[in-house]
């Protein structure tokens, strides 16, 4: 194993979008140690409500659902944050090439809270966390190089 693999950050280049001298970060005082722990806090916290959530729609409980999950894919993505910097990804957010995978993930949100606040619509709420899911998905692998390339070829959408 490489020295210094249990230590974050010894183990993390100083050019990386971690690195101490991020703006984003200054008024937090946070190392680039703290910023992963909060990353990963974030998608674990996020991770275990969204699945709380569809719990919730199992049993009935559909505004306790829309909360929960929403709440839950909300905080894994502001836990990105943490490594890039919440203005930094703001901006990133609605580049041209994830533009329109951010404005329907953030509609979507907006349509789960009116299909089941404003409808009561179960299955509309459903179909509308579907879309906020493959929106998020899409957004998240913008960020990794030719994965949505990849995606569309498996799926046979792409060339």
């Amino acid at each position: 194993m490489p020295a210094g693999w249990y230590n974050l950050e010894a183990a993390l280049p100083t050019q990386t979008p971690l690195s101490e001298g991020d703006p984003a970060f200054a008024f937090l005082k946070l190392t680039r140690t703290q910023r992963l722990y909060g990353f990963v806090g974030c998608l674990a916290i996020g991770f275990v409500l969204s699945i709380v959530g569809v719990s919730m729609l199992f049993l009935g409980m559909l505004v306790s659902f829309v909360l929960m999950y929403t709440l839950g894919i909300v905080i894994s993505l502001i836990g990105t944050g943490f490594l890039i910097g919440f203005f930094q990804q703001l901006k990133l957010m609605f580049k041209p090439v994830r533009v329109v995978a951010t404005i329907v993930f953030l509609g979507s949100i907006g349509m789960v809270f009116v299909a089941a606040f404003v409808l009561s619509n179960q299955l509309l709420c459903v179909i509308m966390v579907i879309v906020e899911y493959l929106a998020y998905t899409w957004y998240t692998l913008s960020y990794v190089p030719y994965a949505r390339s990849a995606v569309l070829k498996v799926l046979g959408m792409g060339g």
